[in-house]
Order: structure tokens, then C-alpha cells, then sequence
């Protein structure tokens, strides 16, 4: 047994929700990883995936910044005796100068700041939140046609592989 090595067990990634539209609509700027402030039966329910991020995005509020139109759908078992708001506001914890990085950012014209991605860091659920400008219309087209261009590479080298 001495010899033998150990097996590894796969991980589970640790994502719970991806907004995919985000990176489509917005050229990605600056990253930030942020606390989010959430009720035990949330943390329940991101525990099973019931999680959504399409059209959410960061709203700065007195110097905090808060989650808006991030739904979590609650459990059948849970919502029986809690009053729950699956689309409710979330504080989320950043430093002092963090939100002030994002304060200055949004201000400019044309930018914003959006919810990338709901991830577990250890037991703790993290949201990386991203400033962000809005792409032209143009813009949105090339990143398709980029997209589309790399899955005919990708079905081209496979193929020649194939054979």
C-alpha cells in the first residue's frame, strides 16, 4: 500500500451561476471579487444551483454596493415558513477603496459595473463583479463572427485529426 498512489477524486467546480450575457453585451474591464450578504435559506438554495444572474448588475447606494436582479428560487422545503423574495437586493462586502474604484468607474460615461459570475470560496459564496462598457452593435457582430470562426477551426483540426 506503501507505493500505491492515491486517487484523486474529481472536484466539483465551484461556480454556481455564470451571467454569459455579460461578457457578450459588455467589453469587460476591471475585476472585483465581493462578498455577498445572503439569508441561510439562499445559501440552501445556491447549494442546488437555483441560481440566475441574467440582468444583473451592481447599483452603488450611500458609499455600499448592492447586488440588483440576481434571483435565487427557493426551495419547496424552505419557503413553507420563511417569507422569501427571490429577486431581492444583496449588500456586497468590498473594501473602502474597492468601492471607490467602482464608484469612479461607473461615473464615466458609457461604463457600468455587472455580476460576472456566483462562485463558493471555501464556504463562502463570492461574486465577481466586473466594471464594464457597453459594445456597439458592431462590436457584439465581430464577437460572433470571431466565435463562430474558432468552432469551424476547432471542427477542421478535429477532422484532419480524425482521419
Amino acid at each position: 500500500m506503501r507505493g500505491m498512489a492515491k486517487k484523486k477524486h474529481k472536484t466539483p467546480s465551484n461556480v454556481i451561476a455564470k451571467n454569459k450575457r455579460a461578457s457578450f453585451d459588455y467589453h469587460l474591464l476591471t475585476t472585483f471579487e465581493a462578498g455577498v450578504a445572503l439569508t441561510g435559506w439562499e445559501v440552501k438554495a445556491l447549494r442546488m444551483g437555483k441560481a440566475e444572474l441574467t440582468d444583473t448588475y451592481v447599483l452603488m447606494k450611500d458609499g455600499e454596493a448592492f447586488l440588483l436582479g440576481a434571483r435565487i428560487t427557493p426551495l419547496d422545503t424552505v419557503s413553507t415558513h420563511f417569507v422569501t423574495d427571490p429577486t431581492r437586493t444583496r449588500k456586497l462586502l468590498l473594501h473602502k477603496k474597492e468601492l471607490a474604484r467602482i464608484k469612479a468607474g461607473i461615473t464615466q460615461k458609457g461604463h457600468t459595473c455587472v455580476c460576472t459570475q456566483l462562485y463558493w470560496k471555501g464556504h463562502l459564496v463570492k461574486a465577481r463583479i466586473a466594471l464594464a462598457e457597453g459594445k456597439q452593435a458592431h462590436d457584439k457582430r465581430d464577437t460572433q463572427k470571431d466565435r463562430d470562426w474558432n468552432r469551424q477551426k476547432q471542427r477542421v483540426v478535429r477532422d484532419n485529426v480524425k482521419q
